[in-house]
């Protein structure tokens, strides 16, 4: 695995946790602005052939 791989599944892997963190906590701000960098991360990962296993 590159070192751009690793990076992409790290950041995307921080940003699921980041996500259900703000859920339990009831932060609706943060839960959305997790979630779009997770979407922007997973397509970034869609668009160089990465493959992330669903969460």
């Amino acid at each position: 695995m590159d070192a751009f791989t690793a990076g992409l599944l790290q950041r995307i892997k921080a940003a699921e946790t980041d996500l259900t963190m703000a859920r339990e906590t009831g932060d609706d701000f943060l839960a959305d602005v997790e979630q779009a960098e997770l979407e922007d991360l997973r397509r970034l990962a869609a668009e160089h052939g990465v493959e992330v296993s669903a969460a």
